[in-house]
């Protein structure tokens, strides 16, 4: 007879606790999402302190969001390769590690290596964290699960500037990354305690290693990324060195797609892409990256160029739509059984193209209200639309791929991001100057309204004792100002109103989205109807 264990396994594993579950994976997201944008304003004291050019510090932001892009969607390939709660502990954990050498980088080379495997680290910990709550929370509560990961993603981004510039106000820029440790310790703690694979990614067999895929997508997407950070520096397609990016990416990304479609265990399984609601929820997705993101970084650049805001002051101006979004959320989750995703992301969709239509008739006279309003509506749109869009997404996704489809759906949403900056802030230099160039063409003296201006202006500078040729050049430079300053308002005007139509136009691609029944007592899987 063989010998018998002397401990008798479980006749079944205990259920853990929902809650304790999601706060212990929320943590590591959270940090990672707030440390894409944190570090922004704080960029010109660490120019500063290590003595370098505009150029050279621009990497510290760009090289995290190179190597976060990349793992995001390898991490269902390392999940089953190492084990999902072995990849997620040792993300988190070199994240932490990154952080620590981070503060104590003394040259830029050294810090930008460790912001990039500070990136690395946080690129498995929102795709990891989605396809843990979507396995924790029952069906019913799928809705209520993507807004506690929507607080996460959503908020840290909207809330990095803001907690960047006190913490570099009031203590040192090394801090911003000091401060991930003690609070990261305790997230790796819960995630040790609390978290398990399921049964299915245990038994299932190791991947092989696809190093041509995995070699392909990194070199594509960091060339990819490259270009979208540093594009607007270069001056675009004028640069030799962006055009060289351009190419390499598209010629490594093609060939990626093509590879990973041939081959039988690709590292990102891009068939689930046949899958319309999926694919139809990416997209929206982007966009929703392309429209947060995009306003993100115009309005701040808004208030501080044209209203005269400090930092400190706009990043408490965009509190309002975080505030909205945390409130709201998880009111959206609960909705979402109740309304369907059909109708919570169409009235999102317009929502947001309302608030963009508000935010696309700011004048350099608005007040701190017209401010708040247009955000608050923001905010009410964006959480409708993130809660149901990454509910119904993955609810068709059959459960052994949902990691998979996390890290596609993610690295959409973060690409829509990269390509919303890089997009909004080529548009906005270009109207600045087709718009300057219109309004120059009106400022001539058979122009009764700049004569009259001229002329006050003038008569004004002599009355102070000027004299009359130098009266007209101060004169002459006041109008070149103010025109300056009413262009600059009409290309925001124009790139604000862009972010609304394309709300709209994503629009038609909510009918290819499927409502979730909940589940029923015989634990059949969940039935999508239309």
């Amino acid at each position: 007879m063989p010998a018998q264990p002397s401990v008798l396994p479980p006749a079944h594993e205990p259920v853990p606790n929902k809650w304790i579950i999601t706060l212990a994976v929320t943590v590591g997201t959270l940090m990672g999402a707030i440390d894409s944008s944190i570090v922004n304003v704080a960029l010109p004291y660490i120019q500063s302190n290590l003595g370098v050019t505009i150029d050279q510090i621009t990497w510290v932001s760009t090289g995290y969001l190179i190597s976060l892009v990349i793992v995001m969607p390898l991490t269902a390939w390392l999940g089953g390769m190492f084990g999902r709660k072995r990849v997620y502990m040792s993300c988190l954990a070199l994240f932490l590690i990154s952080s620590f050498f981070c503060g104590q980088a003394h040259s830029l080379e050294e810090l930008v290596v460790f912001r990039v495997l500070q990136g690395v680290g946080a690129g498995a910990l929102q795709p990891t964290e989605q396809a843990i709550l979507r396995e924790t929370f029952p069906l019913e509560e799928q809705g209520m699960a993507m807004a506690l990961y929507g607080v996460a993603v959503m908020i840290g981004p909207a809330i990095g500037p803001t907690l960047g510039g006190w913490i570099t106000d009031n203590y040192t820029w090394r801090w911003i990354f000091y401060i991930n440790l003690p609070i990261g310790i305790a997230g790796l703690m819960m995630v040790w305690q609390f978290v398990h694979d399921p049964p299915f990614l245990k038994n299932q067999p190791k991947p092989t290693i696809d190093y041509i895929g995995i070699g392909l997508l990194a070199v594509g997407l960091a060339t990819l990324q490259t270009m979208l950070e540093q594009g607007e520096r270069y001056d675009w397609f004028t640069s030799n060195f962006i055009v060289g990016a351009t190419v390499l990416a598209a010629i490594c990304l093609i060939a990626f797609v093509i590879w990973e479609l041939r081959t039988d265990e690709p590292a990102v399984d891009l068939r689930l892409l046949k899958n319309i609601p999926f694919t139809s929820g990416t997209l929206i997705g982007g966009v929703l990256g392309v429209s947060l993101f995009g306003t993100m970084f115009l309005l701040p650049l808004f208030m501080q160029d044209l209203l005269g805001y400090t930092p400190m002051q706009s990043g408490l101006a965009l509190m309002p739509r975080a505030v909205t979004m945390i409130v709201l959320m998880p009111i959206t989750g609960y909705l979402y059984n109740r309304l369907g995703a059909k109708a919570l992301i169409g009235s999102g969709l317009l929502i947001s193209a309302y608030a963009g239509w508000m935010m696309s008739r700011f004048t350099l006279d608005i007040g701190y209200i017209n401010l708040l309003i247009p955000q608050v509506i923001q905010g009410v749109g964006f959480s409708m639309i993130f809660v149901a869009l990454s509910t119904v997404s993955l609810a068709a996704v059959p459960r052994t791929k949902l990691t998979n489809a996390a890290g596609i759906y993610n690295l959409v949403r973060q690409l829509g991001g990269s390509f919303g900056v890089a997009i909004m802030a080529s548009l906005l230099v270009k109207h600045m100057t087709t718009a300057h160039a219109v309004l120059v063409a009106n400022a001539t003296p058979y122009n009764s309204s700049f004569h009259q201006w001229m002329m006050a202006l003038q008569q004004r500078f002599m009355s102070m004792g000027a004299d009359e040729h130098l009266a007209q050049t101060k004169a002459l430079a006041v109008i070149e100002g103010m025109i300056q300053g009413q262009a600059s308002v009409m290309a925001y005007e124009w790139v604000f109103g862009l972010s609304a139509l394309m709300m709209l136009f994503s629009l038609p691609m909510v009918i290819t989205l499927k409502n979730v029944r909940k589940s029923n007592s015989s634990g059949k899987p969940p039935v999508a109807v239309e």
